[in-house]
């Protein structure tokens, strides 16, 4: 096996399968966790990583677990095999965790003070936080020592839930990972409210569907930019020198990106949201503070467009340099005209200086057909649910999907309820 130039825990082979037909086989590495991805894989795991390691018996098969979050092949609607991957174990015993510490901090104190003080999870949680409630403006006593260290172990374990990929709270948590500097008991009030949330909704997966997407091409129709400001230049995407010959089937990439303008009322930075998918299966989401504060809606969409199409130029790297076919460009998705319009229109010119980076950034990238872009009514931007709190029927339309199995049910939206 050869490690990838993208992620040297990434390894891989050319092999054939049983048919004849050449495809690469996969290790993949975190620390002591090891996932084959091969038509041998057993005889991988067995013969030749078994034969300078001891593997446990039990660990040889399809997998179950990886990463702290569960494994399963299911079979869609369509009849097409999936896998599945979800981090209900994982957050049940989270909450379990939360529960026992409050439960042991609680003992000897008055009832009354109980909850005053913020030392039971609430009842109800239909929503990661509090109504209205602002992390930034919050003005309660700050932490004590061991309470400070105790938020920052709930803020880590919070992030590895939504790298398992529990998408419906990622916003929430990033906000509250914001003040590990100087947490306060509002704060710690609220990380227990998104504990409550969880032990109110743990049952969620993300299935991997690889099912090929229809994409509208007529709304990404390519322009001529040959006339451009960029059109001196080789209009086409720059290829790594030295990837893998590609095999196997092309993936249709989709980006969802948005942006909340101003929406921190201390900094008035505004946040940058955004989710990629390959077919039908969620791959990465994001959801962070923009370093720098935008003074129009304009700004703070193209910083949120440039920061997801560098990502997405990162990801065709790192496809490429594992010998996956990448043959069309990334569909991005956005909710701005006025962004949407100066993407797609080589004979846009910039009227405003400040977002010139970001401007020529993406501009360059759909020149070179390395992404198209188009736009999205904001009621159909999955994105939305990565720039901001929401609540009610929108943010469950949203939820569900991308993730599977998790409550409320339709028609039960208002409550949140069970």
């Amino acid at each position: 096996f050869t490690s990838s130039r993208a992620d040297p825990d990434v390894w891989f082979r050319l092999s054939k399968r049983s048919t004849g037909e050449e495809y690469y086989e996969y290790v993949l590495l975190y620390v002591d966790d090891v996932l084959v991805i091969s038509e041998n894989a057993e005889s991988v795991m067995r013969k030749e990583i078994g034969k300078y390691w001891k593997i446990k018996e039990e660990s040889i098969g399809p997998p179950t677990k990886y990463l702290g979050g569960k494994l399963r092949e299911v079979e869609l609607e369509t009849g097409v095999k999936a896998w599945a991957f979800g981090s209900h174990q994982y957050v049940q015993a989270a909450v379990n965790n939360v529960v026992e510490h409050l439960s042991k901090k609680s003992l000897g104190m008055p009832k009354a003070n109980q909850a005053s003080k913020g030392h039971r999870l609430p009842h109800k949680a239909p929503n990661p936080l509090s109504t209205d409630y602002r992390p930034e403006i919050d003005v309660t006593p700050e932490l004590g020592e061991d309470d400070a260290s105790y938020y920052h172990t709930l803020i880590g374990v919070l992030r590895w839930i939504v790298e398992l990929g529990r998408v419906d709270v990622d916003v929430e948590v990033s906000m509250m990972s914001s003040h590990l500097t100087l947490p306060r008991e509002g704060h710690l009030k609220e990380v227990y409210h998104i504990f409550a949330y969880l032990k109110a909704h743990p049952n969620a997966e993300m299935v991997f569907d690889p099912t090929p997407v229809e994409v509208d091409r007529g709304q990404f129709e390519r322009q001529d930019w040959s006339y451009s400001a960029y059109g001196h230049e080789s209009l086409t995407e720059e290829l790594p020198p030295n990837m893998p010959a590609p095999r196997g089937q092309s993936m249709t990439m989709r980006v969802f990106v948005d942006a909340d303008h101003a929406g921190d009322l201390i900094t008035r930075r505004s946040r940058t949201g955004f989710i990629v998918f390959l077919n039908g299966a969620p791959i990465y989401w994001s959801s962070k503070r923009q370093n720098s504060c935008e003074t129009s809606t304009f700004g703070s969409e193209f910083v949120a467009m440039k920061q997801a199409t560098e990502y997405v130029r990162g990801l065709r790297y790192k496809l490429r340099m594992m010998g996956i076919k990448v043959d069309e460009p990334a569909f991005v998705f956005g909710d701005n005209k006025s962004v949407l319009y100066n993407t797609t229109d080589p004979g846009s010119t910039l009227k405003k200086k400040s977002n010139a980076i970001a401007y020529h950034f993406v501009r360059e990238g759909v020149a070179r057909d390395e992404w198209r872009t188009t736009y999205i009514n904001t009621d159909e931007n999955v994105a939305d649910l990565f720039t901001k709190p929401l609540s009610g029927p929108k943010r469950w339309k949203f939820v569900r999907m991308i993730l599977h199995h998790i409550f409320p049910e339709k028609g039960n939206e208002a409550t949140g309820g069970d």
